[in-house]
């Protein structure tokens, strides 16, 4: 079997960053966050990319990736235009994915590391289920200012539901959430949903249903996770949550970029990934 596709979605606006954030300069040698994505993803056996993007932002994206990724990489672009959630991101890559092939979903902003993509990728060729990367609460944030996660529940390995808990930061040794919901002190160790999935292709008709039986004037956007919890309770749809070592580095608000580009070195420096993006 050859090496699993990785939709990639880069459609975002990214309004709290003041930028395009799936080009913001953290590697060592200015490489944009989407790249190092994708060497993590390459050095973990995927083989085709397709990278979702938008009309106003996308072609600057494009053009980066054409001009900075090694040539021999397989990489499709495709148009979300609608702009209506993760849920319709991922159908807009329908086509360039194709329906014989498992596939994984990542974000273009958030550097999942190289543990998260092996486990991810050696799920899609192995197994025959869906999964989540789930990454611990302490090696999901960056920065001091508040964001948004959501935690995993799961029973025997297996999703039972995402808790989304909003403003969650770091009180000196400690990880609260200020939402109103309790319990407000989170376990550091806890599961948390970076939107790092994988997915067989039975899930294409189930994205459909989702988007055409959802009532957008409740909610503008069909998101992954509610995607994911209707359908372990209404198809029976199984998640396996893969628990990874790995540290998410992402950048939501622009005061982060210095502490996660001082993050990337160490990790290089430990010997986490090379010196360079597909090096």
């Amino acid at each position: 079997m050859r090496g699993p596709t990785l939709v990639i979605l880069a459609a975002g606006r990214a309004r709290r960053y003041g930028g395009i954030k799936q080009l913001a300069p953290i590697g060592k040698h200015g490489e944009a966050t989407i790249d190092l994505i994708a060497s993590d993803a390459v050095a973990a056996g995927f083989e085709k990319f397709v990278i979702v993007i938008n009309r106003e932002t996308g072609p600057v994206i494009r053009d980066h990736i054409v001009s900075a990724w090694p040539s021999h990489i397989q990489v499709d672009f495709a148009f979300q235009d609608s702009l209506r959630g993760t849920v319709d991101a991922v159908l807009s890559a329908e086509e360039a994915v194709g329906h014989d092939t498992p596939f994984g979903i990542s974000n273009a902003d958030d550097i999942y590391g190289p543990d998260a993509f092996r486990q991810l990728g050696r799920f899609l060729i192995d197994e025959t289920d869906n999964c989540l990367v789930g990454f611990r609460l302490e090696n999901s944030l960056v920065g001091d200012l508040p964001v948004s996660r959501g935690t995993c529940r799961a029973t025997d390995g297996r999703l039972v539901a995402i808790v989304e808990r909003r403003n969650v930061h770091r009180v000196e040794e400690r990880f609260v959430a200020d939402d109103g919901l309790v319990p407000r002190d989170l376990d550091p160790h806890v599961l948390v949903s970076m939107n790092l999935w994988g997915f067989q292709p039975v899930v294409w008709p189930l994205l459909h249903r989702a988007m055409d039986e959802h009532d957008f004037e409740l909610s503008a956007e069909v998101l992954l996770p509610t995607f994911a919890a209707e359908g372990i309770v209404r198809d029976h749809l199984t998640f396996r949550v893969l628990d990874t070592d790995s540290r998410c580095i992402g950048v939501t608000h622009a005061e982060d970029l210095d502490l996660a580009q001082s993050l990337m070195r160490d990790e290089i420096e430990q010997g986490q990934r090379p010196d360079r993006a597909f090096g």
